[in-house]
């Protein structure tokens, strides 16, 4: 039987993103996000609020991009997969687990006033942000948009000009 891992997240930076190298030269950037679910309380009628934080690690070129652009407080993308680590505590030697998302998509959403960390620069994809994948070294860069054809002009009609009949 098929499996699929597949993480989609849209949500905000809790802190600064905090890029390292690897001895091979590869970055690796680690980062937290945070998605709110909110819903209606149905006994008492309150709003109520629900607010997940998730780990996320990229790599390449796509961990030094979220290094440069992305900020505390950031909205964004992310697309990848979910990855459960081992590790031996120092101080007690008991085995630890780390479930985090190893992303290898990104896009930045939101504007460049509103902490988006959007670049602008012609490398906007469709609906806005910037779209950056692992695979790619550079982000795509879209062809320039055409104005939609324009209907043809008709005379422009004075306000007054509408007649008072109204169907009441």
């Amino acid at each position: 039987m098929a499996s699929l891992n597949k993480v989609l997240l849209i949500g905000n930076l809790g802190r600064d993103p905090e890029t390292r190298f690897m001895p091979n030269g590869n970055a690796v950037c680690n980062f937290s996000i945070a998605t709110t679910e909110s819903w209606k309380d149905k006994q008492s009628g309150q709003k109520q609020e629900k607010t997940e934080w998730h780990n996320i690690s990229m790599y390449g070129r796509l961990a030094e991009i979220a290094g440069q652009y992305l900020k505390k407080g950031s909205s964004v993308y992310i697309e990848g997969r979910l990855q459960t680590r081992k590790w031996q505590d120092k101080q007690t030697g008991a085995d630890r687990y780390t479930t985090e998302i190893i992303a290898d998509q990104m896009q930045m959403l939101g504007g460049r006033g509103d902490g988006g960390g959007g670049m602008g620069g012609g490398y906007n994809q469709q609906g806005g942000g910037d779209d950056f994948n692992q695979e790619y070294s550079a982000p795509m860069q879209q062809a320039p948009r055409q104005a939609p054809p324009q209907a043809a002009a008709k005379p422009a009609r004075n306000f007054d000009d509408f007649e008072d009949d109204i169907p009441f």
